[in-house]
Parts: C-alpha cells; structure tokens; sequence
C-alpha cells in the first residue's frame, strides 16, 4: 500500500535554482524514506519581475481596471502554472519522474466565487493514477475550477496551504509538511523577539489561533481542513534538516516516526497584528437596540469588525484601516457619536492552558503596563488573550509578553 506525503513549497522555495536543488533534496529524501510524494508549489517571483503575481495583475489593470473576477482568476492562477513547470522541469532533469498539474487536472472542484473559492470535493482519480505510475504530481497551489464549466478559481489568501492541506485530506496521507523559509512554528515573530524558540509541537487549536491573530506561518483554514481529517500538519524549512513543528492533538504519532510530548507551558505562543482602527460608538442606554443598530448598519455596508465589546453605554469594535472611512461614513448617517482611534494593532497570547488557572489576565496587564503601554481594550477567549494598542508600541508589547508568559 502506497504511503502518500504532500509536500507543499512556498514562492521562495521554487524562485532559485539554488533553491530548487534544496526542493529537489526534500523530495529525493521522502522517496528514499518508501512515500509517494504529491507536491505543491505557490507562485514565484516578486513584483517588477515580469512573471510575478502582482506584475501580471498590474499589467491587466492597465488595460481595463474594472476587468471581471473570472478573467482575473485565470490570469491569477498563471504565477502557480510557471512555479508547477519549471519545478517538474527540474525535477526531470535530476531523474526524478513528475508531471505538472494545475489545480483542476489534479481533481479540485470549487465553488464559483472568485477570488476566494471554497472547495466543494476533490477527485482523486487522476493523482492516484499517476502515484500507482511512479509519477511525483506537481500541483498549483491556491487555485481550482468550478464544476459545471471549468473555470478556473483562486482559493484567496493562503490558498496554497490550503490546497495541499486539502490533498493530504483527500489522499489520506500520512501528513502534510509545510515547508517555508524558517526551521518551524515560532513562540513570536523572530524578527521582533530574537530569542523566539521553534516549538517542537503544538496543538491545532493554538496555531489555528496563532494564525487567525496575525501569525503568518500557515492559513487557519488549511489547519481547519488537517483537523478535520486528523492528518499531521508538520512546518519546517526548505534549506534545513530541522525537525520543524509538528501540527497534531495526538501525544505520539506513528507516522511521523517519533513520539509527541505536548507542552506543558502556559502559553504556546504571541501573535500581532497591524493596521487596524478601533472605534468606540456611545449608545442611549434607554435604547435596548442600540448596539443591534450599530452593528447592523455596518454589516449592511459589507464592512468587517472584530474586537467586538457592547454595553448598554458603549460599543466597542475593530476594522481594518481600508474600512475605517466607510466605517466613519456609516456611523455618521445614522447619527452615532463615537471615537475613531487609528494607527492601532492587536497583541495576542495564545494560552496552551487555561481553565482552572488564575492570574493570565493580571500577568498580560502587568506585562504591558510595565512598559508604559496604554490598553485601549482587552477581549479574551478560552485560549486566547488580546489587547488593541497603538500600532508603534507593538514590538515592545510582544517582546514583554513574551518574557512574562516565560517563552
């Protein structure tokens, strides 16, 4: 019985002929290790090079700035389409059998909302052929086609994790690596807290947490998608032989070949998130429908908040700066009176353990506060403790956090 691996490689990993050599060295690695590996690559090149994403997309609204959602998904799906070949290319050339795949010829069927498809089923008729050929697909990440006519469709933002958790969900596959540009899952951001340690293991909930509050490692919904179907997720490094992280609720794992002690730390990790405007909105106390108002008309305007507080005085909530005019604008109409914060960013710790425990929010405040940092508003979950602060005061936030949870 053929054990199946999914291997998916980011824009980076595949930019390079150097790079591609230390692709090709992963791949040799799980053939001699007896899988049958599947392979999905993002798009590569940055923009000002002639095949970049962005480049393209420049280049099409150029000529025509209100072009439809379906023409820029086909033309969106090209910078995976280049990545697929030129891998598979060099993939032949060191004699390995491959064979470039976009997303619908690898089987993945979406619904038709462009720009961020979800995907409806996966027919895996065409990739276990290919497996039981000797064959190693090379699949485009972050895209499909839609079922009754092809088209082709982007999965959005992550789509190439999301893509590859799919497949190892679809292929019952022995796990899903992710492999980046770091040794693994890190307790914060590396580039703010240089002492930032790769954690060995962790549970689905808290990296789907990590990502959700701005960790940018693997998108929630590919971690949604593992859980589901219990499929390890492991994140590790292109250009290391690090272990990298291990992404499962079981304690030991036979088919990643070693035992998984969970940690025992408090806290698994931080994660921050920029650019975003608070708003405190003043609400008539004898109103009961007050806060529904507010939400409503917002929500009417096709406007996302987070960060959500409501009292009979006061509500309190989060958008993205894109939003914050058209926020205004609608708070205006309806002749709210409110508060617009900008230059604002959240600061998360994702607790590993919570209940029964006491004293999480008094460490969070103490960290914060002893820095000078003003918390313009807390929310909290099961797992989860957040703050909005001003934006230029997060990396010293993470940095505190980071010390006082003990990571």
């Amino acid at each position: 019985m053929m054990k199946i691996i999914v291997q998916k490689f980011g824009g980076t990993s595949v930019s390079t002929l150097e790079n591609r050599k230390a692709v090709l060295h992963k791949v040799q690695q799980a053939i001699q290790n007896g899988y049958s590996p599947v392979v999905v690559v993002s798009a590569m090149g940055r923009k000002g090079d002639a095949y970049a994403t962005d480049t393209l997309i420049d280049t099409l609204k150029a000529e025509n700035p209100s072009v439809s959602n379906r023409e820029m998904d086909m033309l969106m799906c090209c910078g995976e389409l280049i990545s697929s070949c030129i891998m598979t290319a060099h993939l032949q050339q060191n004699g390995i059998k491959a064979m470039a795949l976009t997303g619908g010829q690898a089987g993945i069927i979406t619904d038709s909302e462009y720009g961020a498809a979800r995907i409806k089923n996966i027919k895996t008729s065409n990739l276990f052929r290919l497996l039981e050929d000797g064959f190693v697909p090379v699949v485009c990440g972050f895209q499909g086609v839609t079922e009754n006519n092809g088209n082709f469709t982007t999965l959005g933002r992550g789509g190439s994790d999301t893509t590859a958790a799919a497949l190892g969900a679809a292929l019952h596959a022995e796990c899903v690596e992710i492999y980046t540009d770091v040794n693994g899952i890190m307790t914060a951001d590396p580039r703010i807290v240089k002492n930032a340690s790769t954690l060995e293991n962790v549970s689905y909930q808290d990296v789907q947490q990590m990502a959700i509050n701005g960790a940018k490692v693997i998108h929630p919904r590919a971690v949604e998608i593992a859980m589901s179907s219990n499929i390890p997720l492991i994140v590790k490094s292109t250009f290391t032989d690090e272990a990298g992280t291990v992404i499962s609720n079981d304690r030991s794992n036979g088919n990643i070949g070693s035992d998984v002690e969970m940690s025992n730390k408090i806290a698994s990790g931080i994660a921050n998130m920029g650019n975003l405007v608070q708003f405190r909105v003043t609400l008539n106390a004898k109103d009961g429908a007050a806060g529904q108002k507010v939400f409503q008309d917002i929500a009417n305007a096709g406007i996302s908040v987070s960060f959500l507080n409501l009292s009979e005085k006061e509500a309190m909530f989060a958008t993205f700066n894109d939003d914050a005019d058209k926020t205004c604008k609608v708070l205006d109409t309806s002749g709210f009176e409110y508060v617009c914060n900008r230059n604002c960013g959240k600061v998360t710790v994702i607790l590993a353990a919570r209940r029964g425990m006491y004293g999480l929010m008094a460490s969070f405040v103490t960290a914060l506060s002893s820095e000078g940092i003003a918390i313009l508003q807390t929310v909290d979950s099961d797992n989860t403790i957040s703050a909005i602060i001003k934006e230029d005061n997060i990396e010293k936030a993470v940095r505190a956090l980071h010390k006082e949870f003990k990571l």
